[in-house]
């Protein structure tokens, strides 16, 4: 099996650091012999495979929650998103900002193809807002 194609959009972050003094500094690492200010392709792809899979994972748990509580895309979504975040923000899984916000739309992405491919998954989008 050929690995997939790193997409275009797929976040690549750099190391946050902070160092004091009154000039500035510019936050490197060597690797390999070279000094470098952010990752390698190779951890960046290996990035993108945990977030990739963890999408395909979230797709699947969700699609099952969908059929069994009648749940639009919209609140699966937001319930996956919020189930993620406090994942990550209780520090249980080491995620960035932007690899999350990726994740996100991808397993929404998935589960929108799946839809669009003859699943039992509702499309009906509920209206949750009340007027005052």
């Amino acid at each position: 099996m050929s690995p997939k194609p790193l997409p275009a959009d797929f976040p690549r972050t750099t190391s946050q650091g902070a160092i004091s003094g009154a000039q500035p500094k510019l936050l490197l690492r060597k690797v390999g012999g070279i000094y470098q200010a952010g990752p390698t392709d190779d951890e960046v792809y290996e990035r993108f495979v945990v977030c990739d899979d963890l999408a395909e994972q979230l797709a699947a748990y969700a699609s099952r929650k969908m059929t069994a509580n009648a749940w639009s895309l919209a609140t699966t979504m937001a319930k996956v998103e919020a189930g993620v975040l406090k994942k990550v923000h209780s520090g249980v899984w080491d995620f960035s900002t932007a690899e999350v916000t990726w994740t996100i739309e991808r397993t929404r992405q998935i589960l929108t193809d799946r839809v669009g491919s003859g699943s039992n998954i509702p499309t009906q989008e509920r209206d949750d807002s009340h007027e005052e």
